[in-house]
């Protein structure tokens, strides 16, 4: 779990004007919102911000007006086009508190020898962690799996404190028979010529 901490600044700005207006800045809007009170609009640091956001689930410490307080990146809207960070709703949270949040899936290991293709069904789990010890991703192995093999959310081992808050019977991944190319029908007719 990594934590970062971030200046963030109160501001009374809204719309399309001042948000550009803070981007030129090299700032990002923000809200924080959550435990029943009301949101509050600030910016974070672009630069700062962007690179925290690498991690997942990242818990970000904020300090607004002199107070610290713990935060998570619930929804992070990015320029189609440059990927820049344009708004960022963060999630209060507290030290124990229970978070729902979605883990990427990895995998370690070979499946078994044979022209087999793994499919991620889903890339990611949804889990139930403590605010300040979401892990990052988990890991499962697929070491000799063959054809027609599946791995079920139940089957990947959680970190302690974590849960499941997804169906535990839902396939997250499963391991299919390639199957070779039909040649097209045009294909034949040129060769029986040739």
């Amino acid at each position: 779990m990594s934590e970062v901490k971030l200046a963030a600044e109160s501001r009374t700005e809204f719309g399309k004007g001042a948000a550009r207006r803070i981007r030129r800045e090299n700032k990002v809007p923000a809200v924080v919102y959550g435990h029943g009170g009301d949101p509050v609009h600030v910016t974070l640091p672009g630069h700062e911000l962007q690179l925290a956001l690498r991690t997942p689930n990242v818990l970000l410490t904020l300090d607004i007006d002199g107070k610290s307080q713990l935060a998570i990146p619930k929804a992070v809207q990015r320029d189609a086009i440059k990927g820049f960070l344009e708004h960022v709703d963060l999630l209060l949270v507290k030290s124990g508190e229970k978070v729902t949040v979605e883990v990427y899936v990895h995998t370690e290991g070979d499946l078994a020898p044979g022209s087999f293709l793994l499919e991620h069904v889903l890339s990611t789990l949804t889990v139930e962690a403590e605010a300040t010890h979401i892990p990052e991703s988990v890991t499962v192995s697929i070491e000799g799996l063959e054809a027609g093999a599946s791995i079920l959310a139940k089957d990947i081992p959680l970190p302690k404190g974590t849960t499941l808050a997804i169906d535990e019977d839902a396939v997250v991944l499963q391991v299919l028979a390639a199957q070779a190319e039909e040649p097209s029908e045009g294909a034949d007719d040129e060769s029986a010529e040739g």
